[in-house]
């Protein structure tokens, strides 16, 4: 697909001259880089949910009760305050 992007001139000479410096086109290096940062977010993701504690599902569902409780006593308090500035 083609497409235009408008890039600084320093930064496309400095990426026209890196791409040259490596034998390959701007194409090339442009593309290699957008996948390449593509596929660095994806492995960031993955690393944070390898990181994440791991529940059963006994203590998801507590959770998720807890969440739904705080929520409820949240909105509560909120209608009462706009009811209070009337």
């Amino acid at each position: 697909m083609k497409t235009t992007i408008d890039l600084p001139d320093p930064l496309f000479r400095a990426a026209k001259a890196t791409a040259a410096a490596n034998g390959h086109s701007l194409k090339t290096f442009i593309t290699d880089s957008i996948r390449q940062s593509l596929n660095q977010e994806k492995e960031d993701w993955r690393a944070v949910l390898k990181k994440l504690p791991r529940v059963d599902k006994e203590t998801a569902d507590e959770i998720m009760r807890s969440v739904a409780e705080s929520d409820a006593a949240d909105l509560e308090f909120q209608k009462q305050a706009i009811t209070a500035e009337k």
